[in-house]
């Protein structure tokens, strides 16, 4: 006869975006919460424990046990599907539209000036004095 306990199963829908390619997620989840809630009393210091759910004036706030129970049932880094690729880092495009999506291969600086030399129609200036 220390209060009230409750149990009970809580359902919410969730919305959110993938943390790989931020595509729209929905999905639905489903927790298990019992709690305890106290009886106001004289013997119980609500500065001494701050953990101790209690009743006051016969009423319950769930709000908080609801809260906190989904919020940790929530996963870490939500995906869109287990296989999701991610997003190009180099131009950002959703690589699950585009699976064949690439780009050339960057050029190094230092080679640069022979791929303009290589290049139809480049001209040699023998004036360029570079080191």
């Amino acid at each position: 006869m220390e209060g009230v306990l409750v149990t009970g199963t809580a359902r919410a829908g969730l919305e959110g975006e993938c943390v790989r390619c931020l595509g729209p997620i929905t999905d639905e989840i489903e927790v298990d919460l019992q709690e305890l809630y106290v009886y106001d009393d004289q013997q119980h210091d609500p500065d001494e424990d701050d953990e101790v759910s209690t009743l006051q004036d016969d009423l319950l706030d769930l709000e908080p046990l609801l809260r906190d129970a989904v919020v940790l049932a929530l996963p870490f880094q939500p995906l869109c599907g287990p296989d999701c690729p991610g997003l190009c880092p180099e131009c950002g495009a959703r690589l699950a539209d585009d699976p064949d999506h690439a780009h050339e291969e960057p050029v190094d600086p230092r080679w640069a000036v022979l791929k303009e030399m290589s290049e139809p129609g480049a001209q040699i200036h023998q004036d360029d004095t570079r080191q």
